[in-house]
């Protein structure tokens, strides 16, 4: 069995670490749970023992639960992110755990019509409004947790900038870009799509936990090419054709104006920066993990492939699911075009 290397057997020696443990029950960290046959954990328990005995604890930063997290006000969920985070590290340190790997996302590293491939220990962008920085949040919490303790009680820390990430059950700002009538396009702008199974994010983490990799490494699907890896990539004319799409072209100072003004009355729940995700690139070249001797079995193809079959039957803009027959009418007039004649009615109809 592949995950039989991370999931080591029991030892009689009760300070000998022997197993690997994945907190919460997120989309995300179901999916690599499964993947390394790990025992689960609920992330509401705080008992400082809950960890005794534990050789590596895999956390998911990114939860891949954007319904989840569309309901709770930024302010009330940034606070549990942070307790969250110092409680992990607080408790892992008195169980002494040697290894801590977190599931991020690359998205932290921001995206812009020109980005480069984004490679590991690339800094990530100051924490801002919108559910990225959520992710960026945990990390810089977990940081600070962790240059809390003493030098000798600090685990290990592999943190995982994933790409776009595909798998059963997930959802995520960029799955849900899906979910529109049409994929939104900016005009000018070379946007690449990368994504990366969760079958491969939870391998990346056996690879981290087996060979005490530590530091910030990004993962995403590659290809072998010329004896060597490149990035796997769709253009977005591949996307369009793959999930039998259409497309809408903005300008970009449109696209973004009338971002901003549906989310100032409440029809998009992401604020205008998190539409970055979908309109620019931010692909990742995964070379600490390609050099030891991590590969990814599931295509950027296959990964979309999988997104557009679990986002069919269901209809949205922005983040926000509507009925078929809104989804019908936005369909014919284009997506971001058509929500702007109807935010004020829906602002008038909250009222």
């Amino acid at each position: 069995m592949a995950s039989a290397a991370v999931h080591s057997e029991r030892t009689s020696d009760p300070q000998q670490p022997h197993d690997v443990v994945v907190l919460g029950d997120s989309p995300v960290a179901r999916g690599v749970r499964e993947e390394l046959d790990a025992r689960k954990l609920s992330d509401k328990s705080h008992s400082p023992h809950r960890f005794s005995g534990v050789r590596a604890v895999v956390v998911a930063a990114h939860l891949g639960n954007f319904e989840k997290i569309i309901t709770v006000k930024q302010d009330v969920r940034r606070a549990e992110i942070e307790e969250r985070a110092e409680q992990i590290v607080l408790d892992a340190a008195i169980a002494a755990v040697p290894h801590i790997v977190v599931i991020s996302s690359a998205m932290v590293s921001g995206q812009w019509a020109e980005r480069p491939i984004i490679r590991d220990e690339d800094p990530a962008d100051p924490v801002r409004d919108g559910f990225v920085s959520d992710v960026t949040c945990f990390e810089n919490a977990l940081s600070a947790a962790l240059k809390a303790l003493p030098a000798p009680t600090r685990p290990k820390v592999s943190v995982l900038r994933a790409a776009a990430i595909a798998g059963p059950g997930i959802d995520t700002l960029v799955t849900r870009h899906f979910e529109a009538p049409r994929v939104l396009v900016i005009k000018g702008v070379d946007k690449r799509w990368q994504f990366v199974h969760i079958k491969d994010v939870a391998s990346a983490a056996r690879t981290c936990i087996e060979q005490g990799l530590e530091g910030i490494l990004v993962v995403g699907a590659v290809t072998e090419a010329d004896g060597g890896f490149e990035v796997d990539e769709l253009t977005t004319q591949e996307v369009l054709s793959i999930g039998a799409i259409r497309s809408i072209e903005l300008s970009v100072d449109t696209a973004f104006a009338t971002a901003t003004r549906l989310h100032k009355v409440g029809v998009l729940p992401a604020p205008p920066t998190d539409m970055e995700l979908a309109v620019y690139p931010w692909s990742v070249f995964p070379q600490r993990l390609l050099d030891a001797g991590w590969r990814p079995v599931v295509s950027s193809q296959d990964c979309l492939r999988l997104v557009i079959e679990e986002t069919r039957g269901k209809f949205g803009v922005g983040g926000r699911r509507v009925g078929h027959k809104d989804a019908a009418a936005l369909g014919a007039a284009g997506a971001a075009v058509a929500l702007l004649s109807t935010a004020a009615l829906w602002r008038q109809g909250r009222k």
